[in-house]
């Protein structure tokens, strides 16, 4: 086979950092390249350097056999190059051909040419089994539709290199069983990708071969039917690392949430919260199932002060929070993981020493007089940082310039030191390494082993499996069911989450709120 890509001794420097150091790697014409490597390790640096977003200060890249100067974006995309990024670049008011065709607009004259555009989207979206509506506005489609859609806008610029940026990071099961299938179809039509993750079982799944990448430096590259995930793991983070979860065995105490027929309305006035009722006690980790959109992220706002609720109650150790503040829901003993790290979990451009803070600062320990004594501020994130291992080159580093990783270590860090009665833990591992992986679980396992009580709100049904003591589905804004892990299975709970199970009508919940065999 043909070399599509090859890079050699690619390294890039930041601020404190050296992101690649001396990075060489190599993708075969119709191969799945897998780039693996922590939050961190300089996976999406590199990928970005490919594709113009930076320049890297010593190096050398050839596309086709040809050394190439990749200045931006625009010159990538002339080589053949397309990224799907992690976070998408989408219009939303846009419909998916506005969004397709958006500076490279098909004219009739002196006008834009909608029609034949939507003809093209429409034939490549059929050719690669993508199944996108030309027409809709991307506001109004699933993620992982907008994914597609992302997708077809480098098929229409004529993409043969595909650069995928941990693109199941956000994709329900189904949608990453389905991703999969366009990525194989994608290269059967000749198509070569290099695909950014950290999921071992999907680098199992689809890859080639793989290249493991440690703190900016190529470790390894492997044949995947050579390798398995414990050896990838270990290659991965220098050392070996646990897939299995010691727990001891569970002693519930008494109730410190207690949720009882609370129903909310969204922003559209249409109900999203339907009467749910679920209690988690101390000494235990409930974990919330459901299909993403199902109200598990308004339920998480009733919680934690950031929605009303129309009817119902809330109670935190026997006393009413609902309508309360955020503040005084944080101080009566509640911390929060937040589901979106970026929108509620950091204020980005602070400081790694202000975000440690962002929920105390105004406690006595880190305020004298009404101005911030910076001092204490610092001393508190550098224990944490320590503590935890967020990897930062320093306090005072903005929170934008850390991984994702590290970023989510650090958001835990400030709430699990808050030393909280219940902690709502929302896809606290999405987008994370398995060595982050590792750490996360322990400390929801640790939280739990004192006593205190864990809601853990995750899409990862295999995550909700390892680590509940119980598990609650959500659907359609109500709990469906209530089951052991111990005594349910991936297809029982699939089952529930998409309210259909053996004798019950998906708008009814189970008798006595548990689930029949």
């Amino acid at each position: 086979m043909s070399v599509k890509v090859e890079m050699r001794g690619i390294t890039k420097r930041f601020p404190g950092i050296v992101a690649n150091d001396g990075i060489s790697l190599s993708l075969r014409e119709g191969e799945i390249l897998a780039l693996l490597g922590e939050n961190g390790a300089g996976k999406s640096t590199l990928m970005n350097i490919l594709f113009g977003l930076y320049q890297p200060d010593e190096g050398e890249i050839y596309v086709n056999g040809n050394p190439v100067s990749i200045p931006n974006p625009g010159m990538a995309i002339e080589l053949g190059l397309g990224m799907v990024h992690q976070h998408f670049k989408l219009v939303q008011p846009f419909t998916v051909t506005e969004n397709i065709i958006l500076g490279m607009e098909p004219k009739r004259g002196l006008r834009v040419d909608f029609r034949s555009a939507e003809k093209q989207v429409a034939e490549l979206s059929e050719r690669y089994g993508l199944r996108v509506d030309p027409r809709a506005r991307v506001e109004d489609i699933s993620v992982g539709m907008q994914q597609r859609v992302e997708i077809l806008k480098t098929l229409y610029r004529g993409a043969d290199i595909l650069i995928f940026d941990e693109p199941t990071a956000v994709l329900t099961p189904q949608e990453i069983s389905e991703l999969m299938d366009i990525m194989r179809k994608l290269v059967a039509e000749g198509k070569s990708m290099i695909l950014i993750t950290h999921k071992l079982k999907e680098i199992m799944a689809i890859a080639d071969r793989v290249t493991v990448i440690r703190r900016g430096k190529v470790i390894d590259t492997l044949q995947v039917k050579d390798t398995n995930p414990d050896e990838l793991a270990a290659k991965m983070v220098g050392r070996e690392v646990s897939f299995r979860l010691e727990k001891s065995e569970k002693k519930p105490g008494e109730p410190v949430l207690s949720v009882n027929e609370v129903t909310a309305r969204g922003v559209n006035g249409l109900p999203v919260l339907n009467g749910v009722t679920l209690e988690v006690r101390g000494g235990e980790i409930l974990g919330l199932a459901g299909v993403d959109g199902n109200g598990q992220s308004e339920l998480i706002e009733a919680l934690t002060g950031l929605r009303g609720i129309d009817s119902g109650n809330v109670r935190l150790n026997g006393r009413e929070i609902a309508g309360r503040s955020p503040r005084h829901i944080a101080e009566s003993g509640l911390a929060h993981i937040p589901e979106d790290r970026h929108k509620r979990g950091l204020v980005l451009d602070f400081s790694m020493s202000e975000n440690m803070v962002l929920k105390s600062y105004y406690s006595p320990a880190f305020n004298r007089g009404g101005f911030l004594d910076y001092a204490a501020i610092d001393k508190q994130a550098q224990r944490l940082i320590a503590e935890f291992d967020v990897r930062t080159p320093g306090t005072h580093t903005p929170a934008r310039a850390l991984s994702g990783g590290n970023q989510q270590k650090a958001i835990i860090a400030r709430e699990v030191d808050q030393d909280p009665d219940l902690l709502i833990a929302a896809q606290p591992t999405r987008g994370l390494d398995v060595g982050a992986i590792e750490f996360i679980h322990k400390r929801l396992l640790d939280q739990r082993n004192k006593g205190k009580a864990v809601l853990l709100v995750s899409l990862e049904l295999d995550e909700i499996l390892k680590l509940s003591d119980r598990i609650a589905v959500i659907y359609e804004g109500r709990i469906v069911g209530d089951v052991d892990p111990e005594q349910t299975t991936d297809r029982e709970l699939g089952l529930m989450m998409s309210g259909s199970t053996a004798g019950h009508a998906p708008d009814k919940p189970f008798p006595g709120g548990e689930a029949d065999e």
